[in-house]
């Protein structure tokens, strides 16, 4: 892409070196990177990050995730457009006046979509990378949620134990052989910490579930995001730990959520 450092280089153009770099959506991210941009040396500086590999949130700085504008940092895992469903799930099943917890919260963008669906409500969630924990501070800041920084719960203020009516948890579920197989945009740019899922894909997820029951009202609901595959095993898990299991599936987003209930 060469251009006046003056002027703007044309849509085409910008296509064109993005195509040439192997950017499978580059005309929707050729108009991304053109809107973001205030003067043509920013753009060909952006345009320069993400022909070079560097996601395109991270090139713009952040994401559209449930209708809303999720700003993104560098290290810290991208929501994925499949991950609404988890919101959706949650909003539908949500008590009126739910505390809402949000484990492996990354950028916040689960909690702030929920948060933000059910109107009024007290928010908290938690990370234990420091990155995300400042990524989603900011995103958070605008419903009032609270990010704490620690592994899983243990952060969560010890009140309340009991009182929470829907926790989420978008915990990484990749198989730890499946992993290296990830687009390098995953592999190379996100914590892996925020992918490996352990041997099956369901190490994180064993430990939400055996943890929920102390945190949630009776009734109250845990919901965690799976593959197909991995929804069985992990419904089973939830009913051993004394959760009434669920599976939802979306085929639209082909997303697969494992709902737990604590029986009232």
């Amino acid at each position: 892409m060469t251009a006046s450092p003056s002027v703007f280089p044309s849509l085409s153009a910008v296509v064109a070196t993005l195509r040439a770099a192997g950017c499978v959506f580059a005309e929707d991210e050729a108009r991304l990177l053109l809107a973001e941009a205030r003067e043509p040396a920013a753009l060909a500086e952006l345009v320069a990050r993400r022909a070079a590999g560097t996601p395109l949130e991270h090139v713009l700085g952040w994401t559209a995730f449930h209708g809303l504008r999720i700003v993104t940092e560098p290290g810290v895992f991208v929501p994925r457009r499949r991950t609404e469903f988890l919101v959706d799930e949650a909003a539908r099943l949500a008590p009126p006046g739910s505390v809402v917890a949000d484990l492996c919260c990354g950028t916040g963008a689960v909690g702030l979509a929920l948060a933000t669906a059910l109107g009024a409500t007290r928010l908290h969630a938690t990370d234990i990378e420091p990155a995300a924990v400042r990524c989603a501070r900011r995103n958070l800041a605008r419903v009032g949620g609270h990010v704490h920084e620690g592994d899983l719960d243990a952060p969560l203020p010890a009140a309340l134990r009991g009182r929470i009516g829907v926790l989420t948890a978008n915990v990484p579920y990749v198989p730890t052989a499946e992993v290296a197989l990830l687009p390098p945009e995953a592999r190379e740019h996100e914590p892996a910490i925020a992918l490996d899922g352990g041997a099956d894909g369901l190490a994180v997820v064993r430990r939400v579930s055996a943890l929920a029951p102390r945190w949630l009202v009776p009734g109250g609901r845990l919901l965690v995001e799976t593959s197909e595959r991995q929804a069985p095993v992990a419904a089973e898990t939830f009913r051993g730990d004394g959760l009434e299991p669920a599976v939802t599936t979306s085929a639209e987003l082909g997303a697969t959520v494992v709902v737990g209930t604590l029986p009232a």
